[in-house]
């Protein structure tokens, strides 16, 4: 017997994006709808992985003045200081090395819509000073500039750090946190919330799917009771990862547990405390923890490669023959519904 895909884009399931029927989501779909139309500033926080950019998207979506105008992001936790400040504040031409042209950044693209600051945490204490100004006055300079330039935009930031703990270390403005405060949410990890489980599975399914040209109808029930009884560190990203995986896998339109990563499958639940105390895998041999990110990576590289082994061989950095065995050791000779190259 298999669980059957219900239709979790029907509008009762989701809300503008967000999937979810749990009541801590209710809760946030109700304060998303009376903070909406408002200029508030918003600090969204919560566990790597549970979907604060999904979030950040429905709240410029929900919003009536704001939802056909841009919306940018940016991810600065990865970037150098100078290439954020170039990135939302924009240059002049001759303003720095390689600065050939003038550039607009992020807070002019976004005017009258809507900007996303994911890692806002990873600000340098000067840039926090600067984006403190855009915060209150809503105007700024270019790189390289002197003139002044006003914008509307609605502020929208996210972390997954300890906001409080770094105001205390120092490296983070006590007076920008307020600035960013104004309204906090908080968004539940998926190991709280697994009753949303299913309809997330089946979201990813029929995304996946269409996607990959597969025609994916079902996930059994056994596959389902793995993944429930799965502590996911990773939240809704590990998911939508390994649902991804399943679907490139499967090859008779029903996820079944052969096409579930082997941890998932014969490990007990593992959650974040078990990862840092070392016992996460007790029950599982070293060869089998070891073997699995490396299927895994294997698969990814495949897909990006659209299963063209020489591609992929240069890409994994091995010959053509130590690739056929990997991917004969991993049963992943044979792509369902992707084209051969």
């Amino acid at each position: 017997m298999s669980g059957k895909i219900i239709g979790i884009a029907d509008r009762e399931n989701s809300y503008h994006g967000v999937v979810g029927t749990n009541h801590a989501m209710i809760k946030l779909y109700h304060l998303i709808g009376r903070i909406a139309n408002s200029r508030a500033t918003v600090l969204i926080r919560g566990e790597s992985g549970t979907g604060k950019r999904v979030i950040a998207g429905a709240i410029h979506k929900a919003d009536r003045d704001r939802k056909d105008k841009p919306f940018i992001e940016m991810s600065c936790g990865a970037l150098p200081r100078e290439i954020i400040e170039s990135e939302l504040f924009g240059h002049t031409k001759g303003s720095f090395t390689g600065a050939i042209n003038e550039r607009k950044g992020r807070f002019e693209l976004a005017h009258g819509g809507t900007v996303l600051l994911d890692d806002i945490d990873s600000f340098s204490l000067d840039l926090q000073v600067k984006l403190l100004r855009v915060l209150q006055h809503k105007e700024f300079e270019r790189v390289g500039d002197n003139k002044t330039i006003k914008v509307d935009v609605r502020f929208i930031v996210s972390t997954n750090r300890d906001l409080e703990k770094a105001i205390a270390d120092k490296t983070f403005r006590e007076d920008l946190y307020y600035r960013l405060n104004v309204i906090s949410i908080h968004m539940p990890p998926l190991r709280s919330r697994k009753d949303d489980l299913p309809l997330l599975v089946d979201h990813f399914i029929n995304f996946y799917s269409k996607e990959n040209h597969k025609k994916v109808q079902s996930i059994s029930d056994d596959a389902i009771r793995v993944l429930m009884n799965y502590d996911w560190p990773g939240n809704v990203r590990e998911l939508e990862n390994i649902i991804e995986r399943a679907v490139i896998l499967d090859v008779d339109g029903v996820i079944k547990n052969d096409d579930l990563p082997e941890l998932l499958v014969n490990n007990t639940p593992v959650s974040l405390d078990a990862l840092i105390n070392g016992n996460a895998y007790a029950a599982i041999s070293l060869k089998d923890v070891m073997k699995e990110p490396e299927k895994v990576y294997i698969l990814h590289v495949m897909k990006e490669a659209r299963w063209n082994k020489n591609e992929a061989a240069r890409k994994l950095g091995v010959n053509r023959t130590t690739l056929y065995n990997k991917l004969k050791k991993y049963r992943l000779l044979e792509p369902v519904g992707i084209e051969k190259i």
